[in-house]
């Protein structure tokens, strides 16, 4: 990064179908100046999320949409560098919407203060502890319910909250499925992550695979994809399942209209709950979710890996890894050096 000088990704057109470059505008602006009640954060790490794609749409949803000139949104960890805050600190790690840039001015609104110590490394703060392992541990325990013995199915389990849900369904006592994109990724989640079976999407020929590993139906369902997989899931459903809308990755880049499911009278039929959920219902409840995923690393019960990209001016290319699932494990941009007095 340059000195006194602030890189940005502002937002300069509406996508069609993929993200490009030139969707953004890269600015290269004075560093700003903190005003009473103010600081600078210098940010470190950038978290590269599905839900980006919304973000950047003009549609109701459950935020506003990022407006044209606006600096890209996005969630970041970063330390404080200037401060004339009584709150917030020089050397105070922070988190929360920092957006696509090297420098950002808060007044502390909604920016969380993070703890230095107890966490392998700063990357840990985006790849379980703050949106993504919530996500998945709400997501999973207070909408799916999932209880000993049932079968749980991952789509997008070599994913970021996939593959955290898939953990945690076993510390559960379920019996878990997971769904991914390559062999390399079916392997990890059985292999490393401990899912007792995998399977390629994109090689397999799906239902037939979920008929051979879900011998007694499914009864909770993570989705994070959508589209043909779910599809495919409804054919399995048990009574009374339970089946959890965290994302709709396979059509967020469509041009045309989605066909709904083929298999939607299995919602009738076998007495389905479906339920949407995002992230922010739970945010009165994240120490909660971070206590039990904090232990569980500590005890070995959870892993998580990252995918580092290197450099800010990186994020728009690097940004679609996540729909065309190239990425392995959480997608983080890596803006500045990590390393803090």
């Amino acid at each position: 990064m340059k000195a006194n000088v602030n890189q940005q990704w502002r937002l300069a057109s509406r996508p069609v179908g993929l993200i490009k470059e030139s969707d953004f505008e890269w600015r290269e602006e004075a560093l700003p100046v903190p005003g009473d009640g103010e600081f600078l954060v210098r940010i470190i790490y950038l978290s590269l999320d599905p839900a980006i794609r919304g973000w950047v749409t003009d549609a109701k949803s459950y935020m506003p949409p990022v407006a044209l000139g606006e600096v890209m949104r996005g969630i970041g960890v970063g330390v404080v560098e200037r401060s004339n805050h009584a709150k917030f600190k020089v050397g105070n790690l922070v988190q929360g919407l920092l957006g696509w840039q090297a420098y950002a001015l808060s007044d502390g609104m909604g920016l969380v203060r993070l703890p230095k110590d107890g966490v392998p490394d700063l990357t840990a703060y985006l790849g379980l502890l703050s949106m993504v392992g919530p996500t998945a541990y709400f997501g999973l325990l207070d909408v799916g319910k999932p209880k000993t013995g049932e079968t749980l199915v991952v789509s997008a389990a070599a994913g970021a909250v996939g593959s955290i849900v898939g953990q945690i369904g076993k510390i559960k006592g379920c019996r878990v499925v997971g769904i991914a994109g390559s062999d390399e990724k079916c392997r990890w989640i059985t292999e490393t992550l401990g899912f007792d079976a995998a399977i390629n999407y994109k090689t397999e020929h799906v239902r037939g695979q979920l008929k051979a590993h879900c011998p007694n139906g499914i009864d909770v369902y993570f989705d994070n994809v959508g589209g043909a997989i779910l599809d495919n899931v409804l054919t399995l459903i048990n009574v009374k399942a339970r089946i959890v809308v965290c994302g709709l990755i396979s059509q967020y880049n469509a041009e045309e209209p989605v066909p709904g499911p083929y298999h939607f009278s299995s919602i009738l039929t076998q007495r389905v709950r479906v339920q949407g959920f995002v992230f922010g219902d739970y945010l009165d409840r994240i120490k909660e979710a971070v206590a039990d995923l904090g232990k569980w690393l500590v005890q070995g019960k959870i892993q998580y890996r990252v995918h580092l990209v290197e450099g800010l001016k990186a994020a728009p290319q690097a940004v679609n890894m996540l729909f065309d699932g190239s990425n392995k494990g959480k997608l983080i941009v890596k803006v500045s050096d990590p390393n803090v007095s």
